[in-house]
Order: structure tokens, then sequence, then C-alpha cells
């Protein structure tokens, strides 16, 4: 046998098996082990499984494409290294598929956890609270939540790309496994909330101009400040969305999350998107302190100073955290009465349920129903963790009771959408089956061969 002919049939041979592994991928309906409750919602799973069928019948597609050509008129006409390099695009577009398959494989798996399946179902109607706003300025993506090790969150935007290039059917949040369950877990998942809002508002690139203004217009000595504070935008966006949306239980998740030993307090990377912790806290506050005047935040900003004292800086470091500190009320009050585009005239504070998390107000709430769980069933989740995380802050309630009660709250709130989503599907005609030549019968075929 010839080389060239050699090579197209070993290709051809490596083709076939690669089809006979994508056929392997199954839809995740037949996947999933966990119980009803603690399953994602129907809008994020009908998007991941149209994302991933489609995903797969393109490359099936692409593979056949190959395999006619590498069997026929022109690829006998190609050189053998020409042959490999297109085999090897396949190979490449399959494991972008294979890395599609795990992100969201992993997060199915794990709602099979005991309890913590079902806690991280919970997660999921916070999460979507937390991004809906009165007005309906965009709509809200579907949102699927898991835990993973570490101390921080992040998450896989919606509408942005997986590997390989595809756009992501679902918002994606990660967060820390040490936070379940207490409310500092709210001020994780919120933050990354924070995120996927910012994007549906475009909020960073329409407060640069104003930063970029503030920074021209300032004095030389204060120019730094307004650089970083430019520089940090996206990051400070997303805590302002967990402060609006939870009170004070965002800076408190925030202070254990960025708790860190004194190296790393103080650390300025101007490439880093997250400002050095200790000014981050401490705008925390003074955002707090406008939203919600109260003097709990002078409190906690004093707090914080004693933990991580400024002794011992060197100059220049001194010098950029008083310029910081100096420009940080001018900065806030940009920041909270911003309008952007998107929110057709409205500022971001008038359009934040700021009314409903005034520290009395929550107070209040926790003292008439907080001690009673059930009684937080009924709110809309976010809120339920901003009077728990209050009630905290104003030792009302112990660590120990606030788990219990989180706990409680996040599977009711799991039980009800898995309940809800049944008495909708219960009330819906059974579809006609498709017929076996369309697009979507046939891969279900293909799956089962």
């Amino acid at each position: 046998m010839a080389p060239s002919s050699t090579a197209r049939w070993l290709l051809a041979q490596e083709a076939r098996a690669l089809l006979t592994r994508l056929d392997r991928l199954r839809p995740f309906a037949l996947n999933m082990p966990m119980v009803t409750a603690a399953a994602i919602s129907p809008a994020a799973l009908s998007a991941i499984e149209s994302h991933m069928s489609k995903s797969r019948q393109r490359l099936r597609t692409m593979v056949h494409d190959y395999l006619r050509w590498v069997r026929g008129p022109r690829g006998s006409l190609a050189t053998p290294a020409t042959a490999q390099r297109r085999f090897t695009l396949l190979r490449l577009r399959f494991n972008a598929l294979l890395a599609q398959f795990d992100i969201f494989a992993d997060v199915l798996a794990q709602r099979s956890e005991h309890e913590t399946g079902v806690w991280v179902a919970g997660l999921d109607d916070v999460a979507v609270d937390a991004l809906e706003l009165p007005g309906n300025f965009y709509k809200v993506p579907p949102m699927i939540c898991y835990v993973n090790r570490g101390p921080g969150a992040a998450i896989r935007r919606a509408r942005t790309r997986l590997p390989g290039g595809d756009e992501n059917p679902v918002a994606v949040i990660s967060v820390p496994r040490e936070r379940m369950v207490g409310s500092g877990i709210a001020s994780s998942l919120v933050h990354e909330v924070g995120h996927q809002a910012a994007a549906l508002l475009d909020l960073a690139n329409s407060l640069r101009p104003e930063l970029q203004e503030m920074q021209r217009r300032s004095s030389p000595d204060q120019q730094p400040a307004w650089r970083l504070w430019e520089r940090w935008i996206s990051e400070i966006v997303a805590d302002f969305w967990a402060l609006a949306k939870l009170g004070i239980s965002a800076t408190l998740g925030l202070m254990g999350v960025v708790s860190l030993p004194r190296a790393f307090i103080f650390r300025l990377d101007e490439e880093d998107p997250h400002p050095l912790p200790w000014i981050r806290v401490k705008l925390s506050c003074a955002m707090g302190k406008n939203l919600y005047p109260h003097p709990q935040w002078d409190i906690l900003a004093s707090l914080w100073e004693s933990f991580y004292p400024r002794t011992g800086l060197d100059e220049g470091r001194l010098g950029l955290l008083a310029a910081l500190e100096a420009t940080m009320s001018k900065f806030v009050a940009l920041l909270l009465n911003h309008r952007p585009p998107a929110l057709r005239g409205q500022a971001l504070r008038e359009v934040m349920p700021v009314a409903e998390r005034q520290p009395a107000r929550l107070a209040a709430y926790y003292r008439a129903n907080g001690k009673i769980p059930e009684r937080l069933r009924d709110v809309p989740p976010s809120l339920a963790f901003a009077v728990l995380g209050q009630a905290r802050a104003d030792n009302q309630i112990t660590p120990e009771a606030e788990s219990r009660a989180l706990a409680q709250l996040l599977t009711y709130w799991a039980v009800r959408s898995a309940l809800d989503t049944s008495v909708i599907c219960a009330a819906q005609p059974r579809p006609r089956r498709r017929r076996s030549g369309s697009r979507q019968s046939a891969e279900f075929q293909t799956n089962f061969q």
C-alpha cells in the first residue's frame, strides 16, 4: 500500500473512531442522578441540551464531510500532511466539545450530593431573584450554581464564549463550598450575579468615560486614584450589586473572603481588576453608608482598620491609600447616581430595592418574622438573606441558628420550584412525537444505536 493510501486509510479510521466516541456523549437527561428538588430549571436544561445537541450534530457533519473528502478524488490528490492537518482540526473541535460537556456535567453531577444538591438548587432561585430588576431592562438568562473548592466565587456568564468559541446558553456560577451554609454564601453568589447584570446593562463601558473625565479634572496627586477606580470598575460594580441586594451581608461576606495574610491585603497589582483588599472593604462600607445611612458602617470600617492597621507601610503606599480615600466619596456618588442608557434614564440606586434593605427595616422584619424561618419562605430570597445577615450583624441570631434557617429556606425554595415546574408540566398537553426524519429525532436515534 502506497504511503499516501496508508495515510488516508489511517486517518479515516481515526475519524470513524472519533464518531464512535462522539456518539457516547449522551443527553444530560439520561445522566442526572439527583432527586427532583435538586434538578436545574427546565429552561436551563433545555438551553444546555439544545446547545449540546446542535454542537454534536455540527461536529458529526464535519466528520462525515471529512470522510467523504479523504476517501474521494480530492483527498487522494492531497498530501498526507494536508489530510493530517484537516483531521487535527476535527480533534481540536471534539476536545472543545468535551470541555463544554464537562463544564455542565460537573454542575449536574454535584446535584446528586445529599443535602448539598438541594441547597445548590435553592441557590439557583437566589441567583435568579438577585438578577431581576423591575422595569424589564433585560431578559434574565437561565442560571445554575455549583459549589467548588477555594475561598472565592466565579461566573461563566451567559452569552460569553465557551471552549471552541460557541456561545454559552446559561450562566454558570461557582460558589465556595467552605461558605455552605451561611449568609456569606449569598455575598459570593450575588457578587457573581452582579457581573452578569453589569454585562447585560453594559455598565463598565458606560461608566468609564465618566471616570476618565474625573481623572482629567482632578489634581495630579489624585489622578492615580481615579485611574485605579477605572481599572477596578468591573469588580466594584459587582460588589455594589451584592450590597444593593443584601445590605450588610454583602460587606461581612466580602470581609470573610479577603481576610488574608497582611502581605496580600496591601498588595497592589495594577493589572488585577480586583481592588486591593484593604481598600475594597473600605469602599464597601462607604457604599453601604451612602445607600443605608447607619452607624454600623463606620463601626465596620474601624473594625477592618483594627484588623489591618496601616502602620509600617512605605510612603508610596500610604500616599496611594490616602488618595483613594480622598476620592472615595466622589467616586461612590458617581457610581450610585450613574444613569446608563440601558436603564432608560434611571440611576443605579433608583432601580435597586434600597428602601427594603434599610437596616432598621431589616431588623424590624427579623423581630416580627425571622425567629420563625418559615415566615421568610415567601419573601424574595435575596431579601431573606438580607434579613438574616442584618440579624447576624446585630447579634440577634447565632451562626448555628442562621445556618439552620438558611438550610431550611434553600431546601424549601428548591422543592417549591420543583413542584411549580411539575404543576406547569402536568397542565400541558403531551406533545406529539416528531417524525423520525427530523434532525432532533435523528440524533436521538443515533444515541441509542
